[in-house]
């Protein structure tokens, strides 16, 4: 990020008078002990499958690679070159031991490994696959809820399985945090149809608030009534613009940003904020200046397509003999070629339906967007990422508001090589003065308190922030 000294996490803490809560942290599930869990749901083969698609490749000549455009997985993922920090991130308690050495008060940690079981196609093994990991993270976090916060994965294949598993992981498994399935591939039937040799190519993405085949609000309502808010971990690795056979490097660079981009642009557009004021959203890994330019495009596409403004193109409008009188004066050799009836030169063959023409949800007006938009979203960001000091640079931000930018270590993925540098590469953005201190406090505490602890007063109970979160959420400390 910068040439500056990377800070220790004493020294840092030092710096500053706040929290810091870790808005995704990882922990790599120990996959002995998982088994036994899958086996007890009769889930084990989804482990099977993934692992499969995982080391297909590896087994391929050159030429199969090629035809068949399998994409280069991942490898080499795992911090290997500091032992302590891989078995801090596979126990639990040793990285609740070591929490305060790294900085953080509080870290809400995803899966790793399960992340993966809400895309497993198959019904019956996805739940299971996903039941099987919840009760897993359940069991070993138990004991140390005082810092670290398991996170629930639930499948969204239909809203029904999403709400029994809501329910399941939030009423019966105590979780207070979920992350859904950002997308379910679906398959393009007409063309399956056609040609079944075509099953795993001819597919879709849905995206849940928009042009899904089944209405997800009934999601949504489960997340508020539950006081869960629902975030998003699912990249965009084997998308177009993602699918290079040779190069993993070419498919992660920006994946979890178009994946994030995809879903958070399905909940604007279909009207998911404006139905459910109550939810937040957060999109996790994909860092925020992605969502600085999606705030920008709603707003710049409004301005030009909102109901009002786009009547301006309506080819209606246009003076066709005026049109003609300005062929015959420098339309030359075009004239022509120049149609008596000008109708379906413009494309005025048919008139679109009202309905067709507001592709806004009934926004209003700029502010309309923003009020929408900024309060409601929030997005991880990696400790190492340059690019989050753009969510509080209101100069630049659209409507002058900063986005919630959350500080996100990522811990036990390869990306963070040393967990011990994890804050202080945070902090480097103070260090360059593209940050401020309020802003670093938005940044590394206050808008993980915001998202997390919206719908659930006693997010924070027990633990050493709970007195600080509350007084940022204006509620009683607990």
């Amino acid at each position: 990020m910068s040439t500056h000294h990377v800070r220790a996490a004493a020294e840092v803490r030092d710096r500053i008078d706040h929290p810091v809560v870790d808005a995704d942290g990882h922990t790599l599930e120990f996959r002995p002990a998982l088994d036994e869990y899958l086996v007890a749901e009769g889930a084990l083969d989804a482990t099977a499958l993934m692992q499969t698609h995982m080391n297909a490749w590896d087994a391929m000549a050159p030429e199969v690679r090629a035809s068949t455009r399998a994409i280069r997985p991942p490898f080499w993922g795992l911090p290997a070159e500091h032992t302590l920090d891989l078995a801090t991130t596979t126990l639990p308690g040793l990285m609740y031991e070591r929490l305060p050495e790294l900085g953080i008060d509080v870290s809400v940690v995803y899966p790793s490994f399960g992340v993966g079981f809400a895309h497993v196609p198959h019904d019956d093994l996805r739940r299971a696959a996903c039941r099987a990991v919840n009760r897993y993270h359940a069991d070993v976090f138990r004991e140390y809820a005082s810092r670290l916060v398991p996170v629930a994965v639930i499948p969204m294949h239909t809203p029904e399985e999403a709400v029994a598993e809501l329910h399941h992981a939030v009423r019966e498994l105590g979780f207070r945090a979920v992350v859904l399935a950002g997308w379910v591939r679906r398959p393009i039937e007409v063309a399956v149809a056609a040609n079944p040799a075509l099953g795993p190519l001819a597919a879709w993405y849905d995206f849940f608030g928009l042009d899904s085949p089944h209405d997800y609000d009934p999601v949504w309502q489960a997340c508020a009534e539950l006081g869960v808010m629902p975030s998003f971990h699912s990249g965009a690795q084997g998308w177009h613009g993602y699918q290079s056979i040779s190069n993993y490097s070419f498919n992660h660079i920006g994946h979890f940003a178009a994946g994030n981009h995809a879903v958070c642009k399905a909940v604007f557009l279909g009207g998911v904020t404006r139905r459910f004021p109550q939810l937040r959203f957060g999109f996790l890994e994909g860092g925020v200046s992605w969502a600085v330019t999606l705030l920008g495009d709603l707003v710049g596409h409004w301005d030009k397509r909102n109901p009002d403004a786009i009547r301006r193109y309506d080819p209606k409008r246009i003076d066709r003999a005026a049109y003609r009188e300005l062929f015959d004066r420098y339309g030359g050799a075009l004239r022509a070629a120049l149609p008596d009836d000008l109708a379906s030169t413009f494309g005025m063959t048919r008139d679109l339906p009202e309905a067709h023409i507001d592709e806004y949800d009934g926004i209003a007006s700029v502010d309309e967007i923003l009020d929408r938009f900024v309060p409601r979203f929030f997005f991880g960001c990696e400790a190492d990422d340059p690019m989050t000091p753009v969510a509080f640079d209101t100069r630049r931000v659209p409507g002058g508001r900063a986005l919630g930018a959350m500080f996100s270590s990522d811990l036990g993925h390869w990306d963070v090589p040393d967990m011990a540098l994890v804050l202080g590469e945070a902090y480097e953005a103070v260090d360059d003065g593209a940050l401020d201190a309020a802003a670093f406090r938005a940044f590394a505490y206050e808008n993980a308190a915001r998202f997390y602890a919206h719908g659930n007063p006693d997010f924070f109970a027990g633990t050493p922030v709970a007195t600080d979160a509350a007084a940022v959420l204006g509620s009683p400390a607990r």
